[in-house]
C-alpha cells in the first residue's frame, strides 16, 4: 500500500482546515484530460463535506505528454506568489483547452497581476524548484500518473469519479471520528 512520504507542509496549497478529519491530496497536472475531470468532482467533494476536509494540490506535470504542463503549474504557482493560487488554479482547470500563453496573460491580467513579471517568471522557470519537489515528493509516494490522490496519508486507487472517492472519504471520516471518540473516552 503506498503511502504519502512527504508529509503536508507549510509551502503545499491546502483548502480546508488543517485539523480537518480528513485530508484530501491530488498530486495534478493542468494539462492532463484525466485531472480536468477530477476538477469537478474535488470541487463537489469540498461542497459535500466542508469543514471535515482539507484538500491538499501538489503539482505533478507530465510534461513529456503534455507540453503546457509546466508553463501551466508556472502559471500557477505565480499566482500563489501573489496570494491568488487557488483562483489561478481553478482558471487553468476551468480552461483547460486554452493553455498557452494567451489564456495564462488573460487569467493574471482579470486578477489584476503582472502579465509581463508572469512572462519572466515562466522564461526564467522562477518556480521549477517547488513544482520539482512536489514531483519527486510525489514519485517518492509511488504516484506514477495524475490524478493521483492519497486519503489520509494513504494513496486512493479507486476511479476518481464523485460516488467512488465520496465513499471512501466517509469511510475516511468514519474512522477519524471513532478514533476521536475512543480517545476522548480514555
Amino acid at each position: 500500500m503506498a503511502t504519502l512520504r512527504i508529509p503536508i507542509h507549510e509551502n503545499d496549497h491546502s483548502q480546508g482546515p488543517g485539523d480537518a478529519p480528513v485530508t484530501l491530496v491530488e498530486y495534478g497536472d493542468y494539462q492532463c484530460p484525466y485531472c480536468g475531470a477530477a476538477y469537478p468532482v474535488v470541487q463537489r467533494l469540498q461542497r459535500r463535506f466542508g469543514d471535515e476536509l482539507r484538500f491538499v494540490f501538489r503539482n505533478f506535470p507530465l510534461a513529456e505528454h503534455h507540453p503546457e504542463a509546466v508553463s501551466a503549474a508556472i502559471t500557477a504557482e505565480f499566482g500563489a506568489a501573489h496570494a491568488r493560487f487557488w483562483e489561478v488554479h481553478d482558471a487553468l482547470y476551468e480552461s483547460q483547452e486554452e493553455l498557452g500563453g494567451p489564456l495564462y496573460d488573460a487569467i493574471v491580467t482579470g486578477l489584476g497581476l503582472d502579465a509581463p513579471e508572469l512572462h519572466e517568471a515562466i522564461e526564467a522557470e522562477e518556480y521549477a524548484e517547488k513544482i520539482r519537489d512536489d514531483f519527486n515528493g510525489g514519485v517518492r509516494s509511488g504516484v506514477n500518473g495524475t490524478p493521483a490522490f492519497f486519503v489520509n496519508g494513504v494513496r486512493y486507487d479507486g476511479r476518481p469519479d464523485f460516488e467512488s472517492l465520496e465513499e471512501t472519504l466517509a469511510r475516511a471520516l468514519g474512522a477519524a471520528k471513532s478514533g476521536r471518540s475512543g480517545a476522548s473516552r480514555r
